[in-house]
């Protein structure tokens, strides 16, 4: 199948500010891509892009003052397959765990493992260590957490969305991401693009999405505590240990977000319309 994708976001900036942008397809699926996704800038804009710690492809740039936009729109090849079940996958002993996952087991900003470990036990240890305490995990998130977008804050915590039982699809990641650590399974955060794909259309706007990969049987597997449903068309943007890692922008000065579009849909038999912007 093939899929349309991109976003229309501007920030007002009262003065020149420094911004890193991380927006750009993950290079795993750079053989996917269709279509040039090139960003568009605002006149005068210089742009380069470098790779973080984490394989993802960030964009530095200082933004003039006043209005930076940013676009892209672009066309994805995609399996159409929803994400993959492994039953029978199992989880390794620390000690067999290539160097690469290790820091997917630790702590981070917004994973405190160190508030949620004697829970994580008491809940899941008593489960068989692989595909069914990985997906006890994930239940287990999808059925704490209340979703809805007034929901969102932006330094909330595992532990603190645990206690609150509401956030949006970050803090579903977030929890069951911790949890999995406590439980020796290396988590990763991933953020991306998820459109209605095979599921009835969602009537708010479109957004990015958060999901979560485990490691298992010497591989990563995706996992949705939000949705909880293997998924079609996930297109992922970065991973990283939380999504401190994985912002889309990140200003170092003013940055006031004043337009914000995205779209993921399934193209069938016609032409990709125009991204619609806002006013």
């Amino acid at each position: 199948m093939k899929i349309r994708a991109g976003y229309d976001i501007a920030f007002h900036c009262p003065q020149e500010v420094p911004i890193v942008l991380i927006l750009t397809t993950h290079p795993s699926r750079d053989e996917d891509i269709a279509t040039d996704q090139s960003m568009s800038f605002s006149a005068g804009v210089d742009a380069r892009d470098y790779f973080d710690p984490f394989g993802n492809i960030c964009t530095r740039l200082v933004a003039p003052k006043g209005l930076l936009e940013v676009r892209t729109e672009f066309v994805v090849n995609d399996t159409g397959r929803p994400d993959e079940v492994r039953p029978t996958a199992k989880q390794w002993d620390v000690g067999a765990l290539p160097s690469e996952a290790l820091p997917f087991l630790l702590a981070s900003r917004y994973c405190d493992t160190e508030k949620l470990s004697n829970l994580a036990w008491s809940l899941f240890g008593g489960i068989e260590g692989g595909w069914q305490r990985a997906q006890a995990i994930c239940d287990y998130a999808h059925e704490r957490i209340e979703f809805g977008y007034h929901h969102a804050r932006a330094d909330r915590t595992a532990s603190e969305g645990h206690e609150e039982r509401r956030g949006v699809c970050r803090d579903f990641a977030h929890l069951a991401v911790t949890l999995s650590r406590c439980m020796n399974i290396p988590a990763r955060y991933c953020t991306g693009y998820l459109g209605d794909i095979g599921v009835p259309a969602d009537p708010a706007p479109m957004d990015f999405s958060a999901w979560y990969e485990v490691f298992l049987d010497g591989r990563w597997f995706t996992l949705d505590a939000r949705h909880n449903h293997p998924r079609i068309g996930r297109i992922l943007i970065a991973r990283g240990r939380d999504a401190a890692d994985v912002a889309i922008s990140t200003a170092f000065g003013p940055a006031n977000l004043v337009r914000f579009t995205v779209v993921t849909e399934e193209l069938k038999d016609r032409q990709a319309e125009p991204l619609r912007v806002a006013a």
